[in-house]
């Protein structure tokens, strides 16, 4: 992993970053539209000195407003061409760090440290899933998430149970965060546009509770709920569970996945976990 630390360095005027092309294989559409950006910075509302992470900063549509409202930011950029780039227009700035690395395999507990941090990021639909997933275990080191997402992924965080949309991601964020669908984006306002629309999410972290065993046993339950979710209980968590503990958690068998409500699944994993 590669580091540019510059947090004792001089400040200098920043300016967006020019890249000429975006690379398919790391899934770029960099944000280039003005009004969005304003937008997205007025719900987010940095606050000076605050510890923010931005995942995948592209040209710097974001990281821009961001170190001109003087947050302390560490940006993660896989791609070092962009890496380069954003380190030369920003690296000057005060707090500023960069973090040359896949985002899925940063080690978030050593970056983050002992105060929470916010993030912010416009995220790769290819990994916009399994980063979310990763960063909300990490629930009590992060304030909150704000991200561009896939339409349909904001969608499956914020789905509700009986419906088509509710799913392992709506159970597995949800028990650990308060979840809140801001304002869809045009493809128009990428560079280049890709190909659906795109949705701008609040995750704000909450704990649950849940001690580490009882955490894996949410995340195991419902792995086999949805694993084939058009079966019901009876034939999915009931091969598994004891039958009067999931009727002692309000689980009937003849319910199907999408129909037990994330309060109920928290229930049966404290009910399968004594500690």
């Amino acid at each position: 992993m590669g580091r540019i630390d510059c947090s004792n360095s001089i400040s200098k005027p920043a300016q967006s970053v020019s890249i000429p092309y975006a690379r398919k294989r790391f899934g770029q559409h960099f944000l280039v539209d003005p009004a969005v950006i304003d937008q997205i910075i007025d719900l987010i509302a940095p606050a000076p000195a605050e510890r923010m992470i931005e995942i995948g900063p592209g040209r710097g549509a974001l990281t821009l407003p961001l170190v001109e409202h003087r947050v302390h930011l560490t940006v993660i950029e896989i791609d070092r061409l962009l890496a380069s780039a954003i380190g030369d227009e920003f690296g000057d700035e005060p707090g500023f760090k960069i973090e040359i690395e896949d985002a899925l395999n940063v080690d978030y507990p050593a970056l983050i440290g002992a105060n929470r941090v916010r993030v912010v990021g416009n995220l790769p639909y290819n990994i916009s899933t399994p980063l979310i997933l990763k960063l909300i275990s990490h629930h009590a080191l992060i304030h909150d998430m704000t991200f561009m997402l896939q339409k349909e992924v904001v969608d499956r965080l914020c789905a509700v149970p009986c419906t088509k949309a509710y799913g392992r991601l709506s159970v597995m964020v949800q028990s650990q965060a308060q979840v809140e669908a801001c304002f869809e984006v045009s493809p128009l306002a990428f560079a280049p546009p890709p190909k659906v629309t795109s949705k701008l999410v609040r995750i704000t972290p909450q704990s649950n509770s849940l001690s580490a065993n009882a955490q894996a046993q949410l995340e195991s339950n419902v792995r086999a709920a949805f694993g084939q979710r058009r079966k019901t209980v009876k034939n999915t968590l009931g091969k598994i569970v004891p039958h009067e503990i999931l009727a002692a958690s309000g689980i009937d068998l003849a319910q199907r996945a999408e129909e037990i409500s994330v309060d109920t699944y928290v229930r049966l994993a404290k009910a399968l976990c004594s500690d």
